[in-house]
């Protein structure tokens, strides 16, 4: 398993055994099914009972650590805040932090924490807290992708409410980067309290049993009313174990429980399918640096060859949305404009004659049964290129094997990505050349320009405007084939009102989640 690229996949998401959500938000705030009903007055009381994936031999209790388990991650994020968490528009709002200012060079960004924002045993939050949390977050092995740009040297406290932070380049985008995992310790907690320390978020620990948790409302929470007294999360190995317990009534709450369970769900008129688009990215990596698909005109034909529509609705059951090669669809900066590629078999083998690609070989399709469809997407994908000309043998890897063996390695892969609300966050963390997580060893000039561009570009239209130019780029030669997104589902009974309708980090914020019963 390889720790870095989980860490970053849980900066703002989570991982289960078979499927994954991620990071950051800010995508649509829609939902098939709205869990919030029209002039209901949001009623204080009662016990939210939550089911998230996750396995007992992959249990953390530690904010900064690696939380593979889905469970894992929603009580941290009850328990712990963030200086910044997703919103919709913008798509970066306060939390610890009340408010953020920059310099004029973008290096230097100055945070002022929320007024009233104490810790869980009434001591109040300082700017040394959160420096020394910060500190211990960069220190940890995925420490530069969490906080990139960011040194520890350069984190640091002005008086008691204000926290420094200067980036080793001009970084518009730096306030995206506080809700990733930044969640926030008293200074000098030790490792062997972890599982006890007090947080500043809207629920405390009342108790926690190998994985499951009971967490009490807090009623002293800065950030506004909660109305939960509790919130009991219960861990589930399967998506189907965990839609069962919802559809038997022994769970109010399934969390990220994928199409299989919501295409059951839909005949029950009791349940609540809550519908979240552009929610993860599953695209097929094509190596770039060398081998069979370092040829730009090879990766054109393989993408001219998929037929993305058969894709979503075969693999995804319908509940996804067709994708243009480009990550980030839920930006609101997203280039749009950029037309839709479409199947073209002609034009594919064309390309793939021009580009002298052998068709008389077999190509290796790597993939991993992580999350649901994944498998499932690589073998429709071997079918659909065939048309074309091109072989490919679907060979499925073992999770750790593939993490380790074939992820930053592999000519031909599966990926996924549950960060998707931001052009940037992929551009920063896959596809600039020195980039720690580039998935298809790419290195091109012109997009690593056009991303230092926008990244010291201050006005927000103006850094659109190369924002564009860098999506465009990434359409054109990058080697990503992203045919899908695929929407985040949750289940919830009857009587479960407003839950969170963001992806990523923004779905397990429960805290304005209340039941009509």
């Amino acid at each position: 398993m390889n720790l870095n690229r989980r860490q970053v996949l849980w900066a703002g998401g989570g991982m289960g055994a078979a499927v994954l959500l991620a990071a950051c938000g800010g995508g649509d705030e829609t939902s098939d099914k709205s869990p919030a009903k029209a002039n209901e007055k949001p009623r204080p009381g009662g016990t939210l009972r939550v089911g998230a994936l996750g396995r007992a031999s992959a249990i953390t209790r530690d904010p900064h650590g690696t939380q593979a388990n889905e469970s894992d991650y929603l009580i941290i994020s009850l328990v712990y805040d963030t200086l910044t968490v997703p919103g919709t528009k913008p798509n970066t709002v306060p939390r610890l932090a009340a408010r953020w200012q920059a310099s004029d060079d973008l290096k230097t960004w100055r945070f002022t924490l929320a007024k009233g924002a104490k810790f869980h045993d009434g001591t109040p939050v300082t700017a040394a807290d959160v420096v020394w949390s910060l500190k211990r977050l960069r220190a940890t092995p995925s420490g530069a992708s969490r906080l990139p740009g960011i040194k520890a040297e350069n984190i640091r406290a002005e008086g008691a409410d204000t926290v420094v932070l200067v980036s080793d380049y001009a970084n518009a985008e730096l306030p995206q980067l506080t809700r990733l995992t930044t969640f926030v310790l008293k200074q000098g907690t030790k490792d062997s309290d972890l599982g006890k320390a007090p947080g500043t978020g809207p629920f405390k620990l009342d108790w926690f049993r190998s994985g499951n948790a009971r967490l009490v409302r807090n009623d002293e929470w800065y950030g506004g009313e909660v109305y939960l007294d509790a919130v009991e999360v219960k861990i589930f190995e399967s998506p189907q174990a965990m839609a069962n317990a919802l559809l038997a009534g022994q769970i109010d709450v399934a969390s990220n429980v994928g199409a299989v369970a919501a295409r059951t769900a839909e005949k029950r008129g009791d349940i609540q399918i809550v519908r979240r688009p552009n929610d993860m990215a599953m695209p097929i990596v094509m190596r770039t640096a060398d081998g069979p698909f370092a040829d730009a005109k090879v990766r054109e034909a393989l993408r001219l060859a998929v037929d993305r529509e058969a894709m979503v609705k075969q693999v995804l059951s319908g509940y996804g949305t067709v994708a243009n090669d480009i990550l980030g669809t839920g930006d609101p900066a997203y280039a749009k404009d950029i037309p839709q590629r479409k199947r073209d078999l002609a034009r594919a083998k064309q390309l793939l004659k021009e580009a002298g690609f052998d068709t008389s070989k077999t190509y290796r399709l790597l993939t991993t049964e992580d999350i649901a469809g994944l498998a499932e997407s690589a073998t429709l994908f071997a079918s659909q290129v065939r048309e074309a000309g091109v072989k490919v043998e679907v060979v499925k890897q073992e999770s750790a094997t593939f993490w380790d063996k074939t992820w930053l390695k592999g000519d031909l892969y599966t990926t996924y990505w549950g960060t998707n609300d931001s052009v940037v966050f992929f551009a920063s963390k896959t596809m600039v050349s020195d980039s720690g997580q580039n998935e298809a060893g790419w290195k091109d000039p012109a997009f690593d320009a056009s991303y230092k561009k926008a990244m010291a570009t201050k006005d927000a239209a103006a850094r659109a405007e190369v924002l564009q130019e860098l999506q465009q780029i990434e359409f054109d030669a990058s080697g990503y084939l992203l045919w899908g997104m695929a929407d985040g589902i949750d289940l919830a009974g009857a009587a479960v009102r407003d839950l969170p309708t963001l992806p990523g980090y923004g779905r397990v914020q429960l805290e304005q989640a209340w039941l009509a019963r």
